[in-house]
Protein backbone atom coordinates (compact mmCIF):
# COMPACT_ATOMS: atom_id res chain seq x y z
CA UNK A 1 0.00 0.00 0.00
CA UNK A 2 1.24 3.53 -0.89
CA UNK A 3 1.44 5.80 1.84
CA UNK A 4 0.83 9.77 1.58
CA UNK A 5 2.01 12.68 4.30
CA UNK A 6 -1.26 14.88 5.01
CA UNK A 7 0.41 18.23 4.75
CA UNK A 8 3.41 18.72 6.97
CA UNK A 9 2.56 17.70 10.00
CA UNK A 10 4.06 14.73 9.44
CA UNK A 11 1.47 12.29 10.08
CA UNK A 12 1.46 9.42 7.33
CA UNK A 13 -1.18 7.14 6.12
CA UNK A 14 -2.30 4.58 3.92
CA UNK A 15 -2.80 6.50 -0.10
CA UNK A 16 -6.38 5.85 0.36
CA UNK A 17 -8.18 5.80 3.94
CA UNK A 18 -11.88 3.68 4.65
CA UNK A 19 -15.03 5.96 5.22
CA UNK A 20 -16.90 4.23 8.07
CA UNK A 21 -19.90 6.08 7.92
CA UNK A 22 -22.11 3.78 5.68
CA UNK A 23 -22.00 1.03 7.78
CA UNK A 24 -24.12 2.17 10.47
CA UNK A 25 -25.43 5.78 9.14
CA UNK A 26 -26.77 7.09 6.39
CA UNK A 27 -27.29 4.64 3.65
CA UNK A 28 -30.56 2.88 5.11
CA UNK A 29 -30.15 0.08 7.48
CA UNK A 30 -26.95 -0.45 9.62
CA UNK A 31 -24.55 -3.67 8.04
CA UNK A 32 -24.52 -6.68 10.22
CA UNK A 33 -21.81 -6.15 12.81
CA UNK A 34 -19.89 -9.11 12.51
CA UNK A 35 -19.44 -8.40 8.69
CA UNK A 36 -18.67 -4.98 9.33
CA UNK A 37 -16.02 -5.25 11.56
CA UNK A 38 -14.44 -8.29 9.18
CA UNK A 39 -14.56 -5.75 6.54
CA UNK A 40 -12.12 -3.26 8.32
CA UNK A 41 -10.30 -5.76 9.43
CA UNK A 42 -9.68 -6.76 5.72
CA UNK A 43 -8.93 -3.10 5.09
CA UNK A 44 -6.02 -3.09 7.72
CA UNK A 45 -5.05 -6.61 6.05
CA UNK A 46 -4.83 -4.94 2.72
CA UNK A 47 -2.71 -2.22 4.08
CA UNK A 48 -5.24 0.37 5.11
CA UNK A 49 -4.59 2.37 7.89
CA UNK A 50 -6.49 5.33 8.20
CA UNK A 51 -9.89 4.83 9.21
CA UNK A 52 -12.51 7.73 9.56
CA UNK A 53 -15.97 8.23 12.11
CA UNK A 54 -17.55 10.55 14.27
CA UNK A 55 -19.79 10.45 17.35
CA UNK A 56 -22.12 11.45 15.21
CA UNK A 57 -22.64 8.42 13.02
CA UNK A 58 -25.41 6.47 14.46
CA UNK A 59 -25.28 8.25 16.68
CA UNK A 60 -22.47 6.61 18.60
CA UNK A 61 -22.78 3.36 17.19
CA UNK A 62 -20.29 3.56 14.66
CA UNK A 63 -17.62 4.82 16.61
CA UNK A 64 -18.05 1.63 18.89
CA UNK A 65 -17.68 -0.22 15.76
CA UNK A 66 -14.55 1.15 15.16
CA UNK A 67 -13.10 0.55 17.94
CA UNK A 68 -13.84 -2.79 18.51
CA UNK A 69 -12.79 -3.76 14.37
CA UNK A 70 -9.56 -2.09 15.06
CA UNK A 71 -8.52 -2.95 18.49
CA UNK A 72 -6.24 -5.68 17.90
CA UNK A 73 -3.98 -3.00 15.57
CA UNK A 74 -3.89 0.36 18.03
CA UNK A 75 -0.92 1.56 17.50
CA UNK A 76 -0.85 0.13 13.99
CA UNK A 77 -3.56 2.47 12.08
CA UNK A 78 -5.12 6.15 12.13
CA UNK A 79 -8.58 6.56 13.62
CA UNK A 80 -9.95 10.44 12.84
CA UNK A 81 -13.39 11.36 14.18
CA UNK A 82 -15.31 14.22 14.76
CA UNK A 83 -16.95 16.81 17.65
CA UNK A 84 -19.33 19.97 16.70
CA UNK A 85 -22.92 18.61 16.98
CA UNK A 86 -25.39 18.18 19.90
CA UNK A 87 -25.95 14.65 19.37
CA UNK A 88 -29.33 13.41 20.28
CA UNK A 89 -30.90 16.20 17.75
CA UNK A 90 -30.77 14.89 13.49
CA UNK A 91 -27.46 14.97 12.15
CA UNK A 92 -28.49 15.39 8.80
CA UNK A 93 -31.17 17.28 9.26
CA UNK A 94 -34.11 15.40 8.33
CA UNK A 95 -35.84 16.59 11.41
CA UNK A 96 -35.37 20.35 10.89
CA UNK A 97 -31.80 22.17 11.05
CA UNK A 98 -28.84 20.40 12.81
CA UNK A 99 -27.71 21.63 16.09
CA UNK A 100 -24.24 22.67 16.53
CA UNK A 101 -22.08 22.74 19.44
CA UNK A 102 -18.44 23.92 19.86
CA UNK A 103 -18.11 25.22 22.89
CA UNK A 104 -14.62 24.69 24.55
CA UNK A 105 -16.63 22.27 26.97
CA UNK A 106 -18.17 20.45 24.95
CA UNK A 107 -15.31 19.10 22.77
CA UNK A 108 -13.36 18.01 26.14
CA UNK A 109 -16.59 15.86 27.22
CA UNK A 110 -17.32 14.43 23.57
CA UNK A 111 -13.13 13.70 23.43
CA UNK A 112 -13.49 11.43 26.40
CA UNK A 113 -16.48 9.81 25.52
CA UNK A 114 -14.88 9.07 22.04
CA UNK A 115 -11.65 8.32 23.57
CA UNK A 116 -13.97 5.29 25.18
CA UNK A 117 -15.43 4.28 22.34
CA UNK A 118 -12.74 4.11 20.25
CA UNK A 119 -10.82 1.84 23.04
CA UNK A 120 -7.97 4.37 22.52
CA UNK A 121 -5.06 6.19 24.96
CA UNK A 122 -5.82 9.10 22.01
CA UNK A 123 -7.96 10.43 19.12
CA UNK A 124 -5.46 10.24 16.50
CA UNK A 125 -7.21 13.05 13.92
CA UNK A 126 -10.09 15.20 15.77
CA UNK A 127 -11.70 17.31 13.10
CA UNK A 128 -14.54 19.86 13.70
CA UNK A 129 -17.40 18.61 11.87
CA UNK A 130 -19.00 22.02 11.43
CA UNK A 131 -18.01 25.35 11.68
CA UNK A 132 -20.12 26.31 14.68
CA UNK A 133 -20.80 30.10 13.78
CA UNK A 134 -21.71 31.20 17.70
CA UNK A 135 -18.16 29.94 18.60
CA UNK A 136 -14.99 31.40 17.68
CA UNK A 137 -12.77 29.44 15.77
CA UNK A 138 -9.55 30.49 18.30
CA UNK A 139 -11.77 29.34 21.08
CA UNK A 140 -12.41 25.80 19.33
CA UNK A 141 -8.61 25.22 18.15
CA UNK A 142 -7.37 26.44 21.92
CA UNK A 143 -9.65 23.38 23.65
CA UNK A 144 -8.47 21.22 20.82
CA UNK A 145 -4.55 22.38 21.64
CA UNK A 146 -5.16 21.82 25.44
CA UNK A 147 -6.46 18.20 24.32
CA UNK A 148 -3.07 17.88 22.49
CA UNK A 149 -1.04 19.11 25.84
CA UNK A 150 -2.85 16.45 27.28
CA UNK A 151 -1.75 13.74 25.18
CA UNK A 152 -5.68 13.38 24.24
CA UNK A 153 -5.88 13.92 20.76
CA UNK A 154 -2.58 14.07 18.43
CA UNK A 155 -3.92 16.25 15.35
CA UNK A 156 -6.19 18.59 14.88
CA UNK A 157 -8.66 19.38 11.62
CA UNK A 158 -11.57 20.79 10.33
CA UNK A 159 -14.43 19.35 8.17
CA UNK A 160 -16.10 21.91 5.17
CA UNK A 161 -14.38 25.07 6.65
CA UNK A 162 -14.32 28.15 4.46
CA UNK A 163 -10.59 29.71 3.82
CA UNK A 164 -10.38 32.40 6.48
CA UNK A 165 -11.25 30.23 9.45
CA UNK A 166 -8.79 27.31 8.41
CA UNK A 167 -6.28 30.53 8.72
CA UNK A 168 -7.60 31.76 12.00
CA UNK A 169 -7.65 28.37 13.35
CA UNK A 170 -4.26 27.18 12.24
CA UNK A 171 -2.47 30.25 13.55
CA UNK A 172 -3.85 28.94 16.79
CA UNK A 173 -3.41 25.41 16.64
CA UNK A 174 -1.77 24.00 13.23
CA UNK A 175 -4.13 22.36 11.05
CA UNK A 176 -3.13 18.66 9.84
CA UNK A 177 -6.12 17.98 7.77
CA UNK A 178 -9.06 19.26 6.08
CA UNK A 179 -12.10 17.21 5.32
CA UNK A 180 -14.24 18.22 2.12
CA UNK A 181 -16.21 16.83 -0.30
CA UNK A 182 -14.35 16.63 -3.81
CA UNK A 183 -15.01 14.37 -6.61
CA UNK A 184 -15.19 14.93 -10.44
CA UNK A 185 -18.78 15.87 -9.60
CA UNK A 186 -18.27 18.57 -6.63
CA UNK A 187 -14.91 20.39 -7.59
CA UNK A 188 -15.24 23.63 -5.57
CA UNK A 189 -12.28 23.22 -3.21
CA UNK A 190 -10.41 24.11 -6.34
CA UNK A 191 -12.06 27.84 -6.04
CA UNK A 192 -9.57 28.62 -3.05
CA UNK A 193 -9.07 25.64 -0.44
CA UNK A 194 -6.75 23.61 -2.23
CA UNK A 195 -4.49 26.70 -2.96
CA UNK A 196 -4.61 27.65 0.78
CA UNK A 197 -4.08 24.37 1.64
CA UNK A 198 -0.76 23.96 -0.44
CA UNK A 199 0.36 27.35 1.12
CA UNK A 200 -0.40 26.66 4.58
CA UNK A 201 0.94 22.68 4.60
CA UNK A 202 -2.45 21.27 5.25
CA UNK A 203 -3.99 17.53 3.84
CA UNK A 204 -6.84 17.20 2.27
CA UNK A 205 -9.16 14.35 3.03
CA UNK A 206 -11.99 14.20 0.09
CA UNK A 207 -15.20 12.28 1.65
CA UNK A 208 -17.82 11.01 -0.85
CA UNK A 209 -14.80 10.55 -3.76
CA UNK A 210 -17.36 8.48 -5.40
CA UNK A 211 -20.43 10.68 -5.38
CA UNK A 212 -22.21 8.75 -2.70
CA UNK A 213 -21.72 5.95 -4.99
CA UNK A 214 -22.95 7.74 -7.91
CA UNK A 215 -19.60 7.82 -9.47
CA UNK A 216 -19.16 4.18 -9.59
CA UNK A 217 -22.10 3.91 -12.51
CA UNK A 218 -24.11 1.92 -10.40
CA UNK A 219 -26.94 4.36 -9.75
CA UNK A 220 -29.19 5.67 -12.39
CA UNK A 221 -32.19 7.37 -12.77
CA UNK A 222 -34.01 4.24 -12.10
CA UNK A 223 -32.28 2.79 -8.49
CA UNK A 224 -34.01 3.16 -5.93
CA UNK A 225 -32.90 4.14 -2.01
CA UNK A 226 -33.86 2.54 0.98
CA UNK A 227 -36.19 5.26 3.03
CA UNK A 228 -34.04 5.54 5.81
CA UNK A 229 -30.79 6.57 3.10
CA UNK A 230 -29.64 10.04 3.21
CA UNK A 231 -29.84 10.45 -0.49
CA UNK A 232 -33.58 10.58 -0.69
CA UNK A 233 -33.23 14.24 0.35
CA UNK A 234 -30.06 15.24 -1.73
CA UNK A 235 -31.20 17.32 -4.64
CA UNK A 236 -28.30 15.90 -6.60
CA UNK A 237 -30.29 12.26 -6.43
CA UNK A 238 -33.49 13.18 -7.77
CA UNK A 239 -34.29 11.17 -10.61
CA UNK A 240 -34.11 13.50 -12.89
CA UNK A 241 -30.85 14.83 -11.72
CA UNK A 242 -29.27 11.68 -11.78
CA UNK A 243 -30.40 11.63 -15.70
CA UNK A 244 -28.91 14.40 -16.29
CA UNK A 245 -25.87 13.66 -13.93
CA UNK A 246 -24.96 10.44 -15.96
CA UNK A 247 -22.76 12.33 -18.57
CA UNK A 248 -20.27 12.56 -15.70
CA UNK A 249 -20.26 8.63 -15.28
CA UNK A 250 -20.22 8.20 -19.04
CA UNK A 251 -17.00 10.83 -19.25
CA UNK A 252 -15.30 8.16 -16.56
CA UNK A 253 -16.50 5.16 -18.38
CA UNK A 254 -14.94 5.68 -21.37
CA UNK A 255 -11.32 6.75 -19.78
CA UNK A 256 -12.15 3.32 -17.81
CA UNK A 257 -12.69 1.35 -20.82
CA UNK A 258 -9.36 2.67 -22.36
CA UNK A 259 -7.81 1.78 -18.66
CA UNK A 260 -9.19 -1.70 -18.21
CA UNK A 261 -10.27 0.04 -14.58
CA UNK A 262 -13.70 0.38 -13.30
CA UNK A 263 -15.47 4.14 -13.05
CA UNK A 264 -14.66 4.27 -9.25
CA UNK A 265 -10.81 3.76 -10.19
CA UNK A 266 -11.09 6.06 -12.63
CA UNK A 267 -12.91 8.58 -9.99
CA UNK A 268 -10.49 7.73 -7.23
CA UNK A 269 -7.28 8.05 -9.54
CA UNK A 270 -8.75 11.48 -10.77
CA UNK A 271 -8.27 12.81 -7.13
CA UNK A 272 -5.05 10.71 -6.34
CA UNK A 273 -3.45 12.46 -9.27
CA UNK A 274 -4.47 16.02 -8.46
CA UNK A 275 -1.94 16.81 -5.04
CA UNK A 276 0.15 14.14 -3.16
CA UNK A 277 -1.33 15.41 -0.02
CA UNK A 278 -4.73 14.40 -0.98
CA UNK A 279 -6.01 11.06 0.70
CA UNK A 280 -9.39 10.28 -0.38
CA UNK A 281 -12.02 8.16 2.08
CA UNK A 282 -14.16 5.92 0.10
CA UNK A 283 -16.68 4.23 2.15
CA UNK A 284 -17.93 0.67 1.19
CA UNK A 285 -19.95 -2.51 3.43
CA UNK A 286 -18.43 -4.79 0.88
CA UNK A 287 -14.93 -6.60 0.59
CA UNK A 288 -15.00 -6.49 -3.16
CA UNK A 289 -15.61 -2.90 -3.39
CA UNK A 290 -12.85 -2.48 -0.65
CA UNK A 291 -11.02 -4.31 -3.40
CA UNK A 292 -11.69 -2.42 -6.09
CA UNK A 293 -11.54 0.71 -4.67
CA UNK A 294 -7.59 -0.05 -3.34
CA UNK A 295 -7.02 -1.07 -7.42
CA UNK A 296 -7.56 2.48 -8.01
CA UNK A 297 -3.62 3.13 -6.68
CA UNK A 298 -2.60 1.33 -9.94
CA UNK A 299 -4.32 3.42 -12.31
CA UNK A 300 -2.28 6.08 -13.83
CA UNK A 301 -3.63 8.63 -15.00
CA UNK A 302 -1.79 10.80 -17.64
CA UNK A 303 -1.35 14.29 -18.50
CA UNK A 304 -3.70 13.72 -21.31
CA UNK A 305 -6.21 12.10 -19.87
CA UNK A 306 -6.38 14.69 -16.82
CA UNK A 307 -6.31 16.85 -19.49
CA UNK A 308 -9.65 15.22 -21.11
CA UNK A 309 -11.16 15.09 -17.64
CA UNK A 310 -10.80 18.79 -17.69
CA UNK A 311 -11.82 19.27 -21.23
CA UNK A 312 -15.02 17.21 -21.21
CA UNK A 313 -16.46 17.52 -17.44
CA UNK A 314 -15.79 21.37 -17.53
CA UNK A 315 -18.63 21.21 -20.52
CA UNK A 316 -20.87 19.30 -18.14
CA UNK A 317 -23.20 21.19 -15.94
CA UNK A 318 -24.20 19.03 -12.59
CA UNK A 319 -27.73 19.32 -11.82
CA UNK A 320 -28.78 19.57 -8.54
CA UNK A 321 -27.14 20.67 -4.99
CA UNK A 322 -25.23 18.56 -3.30
CA UNK A 323 -27.05 18.92 0.08
CA UNK A 324 -30.55 20.56 1.13
CA UNK A 325 -29.92 24.18 1.80
CA UNK A 326 -30.44 23.88 5.48
CA UNK A 327 -27.26 21.32 5.46
CA UNK A 328 -25.19 23.26 2.61
CA UNK A 329 -25.41 26.75 5.02
CA UNK A 330 -23.09 24.91 7.34
CA UNK A 331 -20.27 24.52 4.95
CA UNK A 332 -18.03 26.56 3.99
CA UNK A 333 -17.92 29.18 7.01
Amino acid sequence: MQKRKLGKSGLEVSALGLGCMGMSFGYGPAGDRKEMISLIRAAVEHGVTFFDTAEVYGPFTNEELVGEALFPFRGQVVIATKFGFDVGVDPRGTQGAPTLNSRPEHIKEVAEASLKRLRVDAIDLFYQHRVDPDVPIEDVAGAVRELIQQGKVKHFGLSEPGVQTIRRAHAVQPVTAVQNEYSLWWRRPEAEVLSTLEELGIGLVPYSPLGKGFLTGKIDENTSFDSSDFRNIVPRFTPEARKANQAVVDLIQKIAERKKATPAQIALAWLLAQKPWIVPIPGTRKLERLDENIGALEVELTSDDLREVDEVSSKITIQGDRYPERLERMTGR
